[in-house]
């Protein structure tokens, strides 16, 4: 089963999965494809507030932050990573249970860019958001570092988020049946 989506002036099929044993949804991915992300941060920029910096959570929303950076003419933008590394220094962190990953998850947010952060407008940039958790997760990064949330996007906002007043985004994404209805 495919989902039609028209989304930054394209269209796109998107593959629909099972998450429960009555509840499907559809998978919008941005990484490989170059056009849709290239539209799509584009899009987003035209209804962004005012920021100082972006920031997004690893790993699928990274295209569509560096192209909103790049076509902003922005050097910087910070990625939340799922894993520790070392040359993270005394990097913050916070749990998450995200819709599409098994499991809790821990963000990270490099020493350097949690330094960056402190008193900046942060928008905050995902590809989908659907129960929030994850961008509650982002935002529990940004006031650990010091930063200000500005705003939040995405480019879709699937299920319940659509409903959402605090979330700027370019396209609604329902959930499904196992017949592949909207639900």
């Amino acid at each position: 089963m495919f989902y039609p989506l028209e989304v930054a002036g394209l269209k796109r099929q998107l593959p629909m999965f099972p998450i429960a044993d009555d509840l499907y949804i559809a998978a919008f991915i941005l990484l490989g494809d170059q056009e849709l992300t290239v539209h799509c941060a584009e899009a987003l920029l035209k209804k962004a507030p005012a920021y100082d910096y972006i920031l997004t959570a690893e790993a699928k929303g990274i295209p569509l932050v560096h192209e909103m950076a790049r076509q902003a003419g922005h050097e910087c933008y910070f990625v939340a990573r799922k894993k520790m590394k070392l040359y993270m220094g005394d990097a913050i962190d916070v749990d998450v249970q995200s819709i599409t990953t098994a499991g809790m998850q821990k963000l990270y947010l490099t020493e350097e860019d949690a330094k960056l952060m402190k008193g900046k407008r942060i928008l905050i940039v995902d590809d989908v958001i659907s129960t929030g958790k994850s961008l509650e997760a982002l935002e529990m990064l940004v006031q650990k570092a010091g930063g200000v949330i500005c705003g939040r996007m995405a480019v879709l906002a699937e299920g319940d988020a659509a409903k959402r007043d605090d979330i700027i985004f370019l396209e609604p994404l329902p959930l499904f049946n196992k017949k592949g209805e909207a639900l």
